[in-house]
């Protein structure tokens, strides 16, 4: 029923897509009873079909432009060594959270960190700080330098998730209440 529905439906565009005029009229050969004919002629059609242009046109689009200065700067990085019973190896990595935002200028910084079992949480505040940046994008961040076991990290950032595909990649809670559950059994490690 599906095939016969499309094949109508090919047939409607292929109708109305095109105009066709007849040229010829069809005759149907004659025949005699001494079974001798006389060549018929079939029908003729001119087919004009839909003009379709592909092509470019140059418009006047807004387009984001971000430009990325990166320069190399000393600076101090809050160090975390963890000792976890029974754990082995420690190695030493980077804890990284970033925001992209827009219109106002934010600050984001870790606030916390607390280890279980296998994981370890990572808590963050993005605030506003209320100066106007306009139409510009800006990223934010803060690290920790942490050498402990290999353990599953999870992100959470308390504020509100800002626009834009960068951001999707962390967990945003609107306070710290909404995972106490989650690190009632943790150990704190880092944070006041």
């Amino acid at each position: 029923m599906k095939n016969q529905i499309l094949l109508f439906a090919i047939i409607g565009l292929l109708f109305t897509a095109c105009d066709v005029d007849q040229t010829k009229e069809a005759k149907m050969p004659q025949v005699d009873v001494d079974v001798d004919t006389k060549a018929g002629q079939m029908p003729a059609f001119d087919v004009d079909w839909a003009d379709v242009n592909v092509g470019t046109k140059t418009k006047m689009v807004e387009i984001p432009k971000l430009v990325v200065v990166m320069e190399e700067e000393e600076i101090e990085v809050p160090y975390v060594d963890v000792d976890m019973p029974n754990s082995g190896e420690k190695e030493e990595r980077t804890l990284l959270v970033e925001a992209e935002v827009t219109d106002k200028s934010h600050t984001l910084e870790i606030d916390e960190v607390y280890a279980t079992k296998n994981r370890l949480y990572v808590i963050s505040s993005l605030e506003e700080t209320g100066k106007d940046i306009g139409k510009q994008k800006m990223r934010v961040s803060d690290r920790l330098v942490l050498n402990a076991p290999d353990l599953d990290v999870k992100y959470y950032i308390i504020g509100e998730r800002p626009d834009g595909i960068h951001n999707s990649q962390y967990t945003y809670i609107s306070s710290r209440s909404k995972i106490a559950d989650k690190l009632s059994n943790g150990k704190k490690i880092y944070g006041s």
